[in-house]
């Protein structure tokens, strides 16, 4: 519940930066300003993740890695806003939801079966899906999915108020310096 409250907090405090980051994808490319997508959450369950929109409308709706060139769907202010992860921060509306936490797995597609298969087998499939985690720290687009499921099941055997605070010290200062960004 709290975590549930302190992201409403945030959405509130950001709300100049939620602000700016609308209006420049509405500038360059209309609307939605969000992108919604089926993700896979706890115990296997589904809901609709929401994140600033960084490809423009016409984009397949596939994993970025998927594209064939994705360069050439991506929104002048999307590389921006994925390179800071402010693509991340209507996120928020999902912890309020009660649908997500700050620290956890990102949230698979909900087509990713073998990464979930991974996840199911080694109990990491009862955790919330996060904003950030230890793999998202450890690596994130650069890993495997199998290293990233047993980075996922060590934080799950690890989890504590300290963990999460590192990971999420981790998260900016990866941020920060754009560690483990591939697209």
């Amino acid at each position: 519940m709290l975590s549930r409250l302190f992201a409403a907090l945030l959405l509130i405090l950001l709300s100049p930066i939620l602000l700016f980051v609308t209006i420049a994808i509405i500038i360059e490319n209309g609307f939605p300003v969000f992108f919604t997508q089926k993700r896979v959450g706890i115990n296997y369950t589904f809901f609709r993740i929401y994140k600033f929109r960084s490809m423009k409308n016409n984009t397949p709706n596939v994993a970025t890695h998927l594209l064939e060139n994705p360069d050439q769907y991506l929104l002048k202010i999307g590389k921006f806003i994925r390179k800071t992860s402010l693509d991340e921060l209507p996120n928020l509306i999902n912890i309020v939801k009660g649908q997500m936490v700050f620290v956890g797995p990102r949230p698979a597609l909900y087509n990713q079966d073998d990464l979930m298969q991974y996840r199911v087998a080694t109990g990491v499939s009862k955790l919330k899906p996060g904003i950030t985690g230890w793999a998202q720290i450890n690596g994130r687009d650069e890993i495997s999915i199998p290293d990233k499921v047993k980075l996922e099941q060590e934080y799950l055997l690890r989890k504590s108020i300290l963990l999460d605070i590192e990971i999420i010290i981790k998260t900016f200062t990866n941020v920060l310096f754009s560690k483990g960004v591939s697209h």
